[in-house]
C-alpha cells in the first residue's frame, strides 16, 4: 500500500527504488535514463528554432525575444505545476494516488535516478499537447516559443539530476543543491523551483 502523502510524512530513503507497476512493460516506461528526455527536447527545439528562421516571417529578434520568453514563461510553470499539482492535497484517496504515482515515490526514493524524468513515451505526448495549445494561442510565434520553453524544461532536467546524483559542487550549481535539498529533507511545502528559486522568492515559498 502506498503512503498517503501528506506534509512531511514521507521519510526519504537514501538509496533502493521501488516499483509502481506489477506489469512489467509499464514498470520499464516508468523509468527512463536523464538523457533520453534531454536529447529529445533540444533536437526538437533545434528543429523549431530552424524552422522559425526558415520558414515564417519573424526577424531574427523577435525569434530571439520569443526563445526567451519561452525559457522564462517555462520556470513559471515548473513552480506552478510542482506546487499546485506534485504537491496538491491528498484528502482523498484518489488524489493520494496520483499524488504518490507523480511525485510521492520521488520524494520516498529522492536518488533513484531512473525516476529523475517523465519517460520518453510521456513526454512525448505532453510535448505535442503543450505545442498544440501554444500554437492556438500564439500562431507562427509558437515555432520560437515553444524550442525556448522546451530548452527550459530540458535546464530543469539537468539541474534536477545533478542535484540527485551527485554531491554537492563547488560552483553555482551547490546554491540549486542546497535550495532542493531543503524541498527533500526539510520542508516540502517550501523551494517548488528547481532551476531557479526566483517564483519561491514572488511567491513566499523560499527557504534558506
Amino acid at each position: 500500500m502506498e503512503p498517503t502523502i501528506t506534509k512531511n510524512k514521507v521519510r526519504p530513503k537514501n538509496n533502493g527504488t521501488k516499483p509502481l507497476f506489477e506489469n512489467p512493460i509499464l514498470e520499464r516506461l516508468s523509468r527512463t535514463h536523464i538523457s533520453v528526455p534531454i536529447t529529445i527536447y533540444l533536437v526538437t527545439s533545434t528543429f523549431f528554432c530552424w524552422y522559425a528562421f526558415a520558414y515564417t516571417d519573424m526577424s531574427a529578434a523577435w525569434i530571439g525575444f520569443l526563445f526567451l520568453a519561452g525559457i522564462t514563461v517555462f520556470t513559471l510553470v515548473e513552480y506552478a505545476v510542482h506546487r499546485g499539482v506534485f504537491h496538491m492535497e491528498t484528502n482523498t484517496p484518489a488524489k493520494a494516488k496520483i499524488q504518490y504515482t507523480f511525485h510521492g515515490i520521488h520524494h520516498e526514493y529522492p536518488k533513484d535516478k531512473t525516476r529523475l524524468a517523465m519517460p520518453p513515451a510521456a513526454a512525448i505526448f505532453v510535448g505535442a499537447a503543450l505545442f498544440a495549445v501554444m500554437f492556438l494561442l500564439l500562431g507562427e510565434a509558437s515555432y520560437a516559443f515553444f524550442p525556448g520553453f522546451l530548452v527550459g524544461y530540458s535546464g530543469y532536467l539537468f539541474v534536477h539530476f545533478i542535484v540527485h546524483a551527485y554531491a554537492p559542487p563547488k560552483n553555482i550549481f551547490k546554491w540549486l543543491w542546497i535550495n532542493h535539498s531543503v524541498h527533500h529533507y526539510k520542508d516540502h511545502d517550501k523551494n517548488y523551483g528547481v532551476s531557479s528559486p526566483v517564483w519561491d522568492y514572488v511567491f513566499g515559498t523560499y527557504m534558506k
